[in-house]
């Protein structure tokens, strides 16, 4: 095992790695740029190095300052965890290069299955379902519209390396192309250092499954079960639950043989997600693959009681991946909320002073986070704050538990989304089950939180509209 991690990353991803390394006794090397040096992942840290200025593309994108960092601080391997330099192949070479573990599938699998365009063609000829597509030159116009001809409308524009629905467009209209692709190209640039933008066809009234896979170096690999990630607004994720009330066993076991598949066919190695579109008929089709630990990994980590960090830090060392199959069994049900620091009526990032800041607690009640009072958010980085993840035995239970958890999560002296989270909790599409990823809608954000039966509504709509 490692003595050392560096976490090239920020906020509760990198408090959450760090909490593991630290009970698995491994000491962590925290990086962190101007924003960031009251950061409590600064604070969690053995130790903290400052890379940069506040901007990502200047601290957290600078391949060559957290290297230089790493190769100062002697750490014997490198955590990269979402988002930032995670799927980047380069960085990963990097990392090698420097004579240092990366922890996270190698820059080969990375290339196969991490850029959107060239999973699609390594799966051509398997048996996973694709759904239409195709690849573009950004600044070629004429290109995109003989494919949009080709695909049909409506359809996305995505990056081809981007992962979590960032840079994602919907067309509607031939007129909406150019600045579609311009603007997804921009955030493919920004975000993830490529322009590669790829269309595909837009399906309608699906739901986001995905299956967590892991695998070792040994040729062995198992699936943690699924996640449901359908209640997304700017497609991305906002509430996940696993189990899924949309799959059934058998369902289940054919998603998981093809996101075994799509992980043997890129030899890949470690924690990573295979995402699904899964239709009415129960019709799936492959949308992407991430190459490292997802934002809602806890939800599975409750219901399977594996820690998800602590195989990643397992197999990266070498060591083998030390379960099987038949010991992965699903208990009970969770869901996970994340706390954004955003305007719940117009889903626009907000940024302050955190003035007050009270987590929920009890049995069954887990927070990530990576902020605390008094603690300045910037608009620099992505507005997530933290994650709320409940456990228990019924969904009844866990979206009960869930409910009263918000209610307690005090944010105060900024605007966040619990709001909008307690809405969406309070629900008949969600307590139904019968959801996908078209519910948040903007009338749906427009309506109040609706009165339960007989009772009062659940009342904390303007409470914590403008924060406490």
């Amino acid at each position: 095992m490692f003595n050392k991690v560096l976490i090239a990353n920020r906020g509760e991803i990198a408090c959450r790695i760090m909490r593991t390394c630290r009970r698995l006794g491994i000491k962590s090397v925290a990086i962190y740029s101007d924003a960031d040096v009251e950061s409590p992942h600064v604070k969690l840290a053995d130790e903290a190095h400052h890379i940069g200025s506040s901007p990502a593309a200047e601290s957290y994108l600078n391949m060559d300052s957290i290297i230089s960092v790493a190769k100062m601080s002697g750490p014997d391997a490198v955590h990269p965890g979402y988002g930032f330099l995670s799927e980047n192949p380069r960085f990963a070479e990097k990392v090698a290069e420097a004579g240092l573990i990366f922890i996270g599938p190698t820059p080969e699998s990375m290339i196969a299955i991490g850029n959107k365009a060239n999973a699609r063609r390594l799966l051509s000829g398997s048996t996973v379902p694709l759904i239409p597509w195709a690849e573009i030159t950004v600044g070629k116009s004429d290109e995109a519209q003989v494919v949009a001809q080709k695909l049909g409308l409506p359809l996305l524009v995505k990056p081809s390396n981007a992962g979590g629905g960032k840079g994602t467009f919907l067309v509607h209209a031939e007129g909406e192309l150019s600045s579609a692709v311009e603007s997804a190209a921009k955030v493919a640039m920004s975000s993830f250092g490529t322009a590669s933008v790829h269309l595909e066809r837009y399906l309608k009234n699906v739901r986001h499954i995905e299956i967590q896979v892991v695998a070792d170096q040994y040729g062995n690999a198992i699936h943690l079960l699924e996640r449901d990630c359908s209640w997304q607004r700017r497609y991305q994720k906002i509430i996940e639950e696993s189990p899924s009330m949309a799959v059934s066993p058998l369902l289940r076991q054919r998603l998981a043989e093809a996101a075994l598949t799509v992980m043997k066919t890129a030899r890949y190695v470690n924690a990573g997600t295979v995402e699904f579109l899964v239709d009415g008929q129960n019709n799936f089709y492959f949308l992407e693959t991430n190459c490292r630990i997802q934002v809602e990994h806890p939800v599975t980590e409750l219901i399977t009681g594996v820690d998800i960090v602590e195989l990643q830090l397992k197999i990266a060392s070498g060591q083998k991946l030390g379960i099987s199959q038949s010991v992965i069994v699903g208990r009970g049900h969770a869901i996970e909320a994340r706390i954004y620091a955003e305007d719940p009526d117009t889903l626009l990032p907000s940024g302050g002073i955190i003035a007050e800041y009270r987590e929920p607690s009890g049995a069954g009640v887990r927070v990530d986070s990576g902020v605390c009072q008094d603690y300045e958010v910037t608009l620099y980085y992505d507005p997530i704050l933290a994650k709320l993840i409940v456990w228990s035995e019924t969904r009844e239970e866990a979206i009960a538990k869930m409910r009263d958890a918000l209610h307690e999560f005090v944010i105060g002296g900024l605007i966040t989304n619990i709001p909008l989270l307690s809405k969406i909790l309070s629900h008949p599409y969600f307590e139904s089950g019968e959801y996908d990823v078209s519910s948040i809608t903007p009338e749906f954000i427009k309506t109040k939180i609706p009165l339960k039966p007989g009772g009062q509504g659940v009342g904390i709509w303007e409470y914590w509209r403008w924060g406490r």
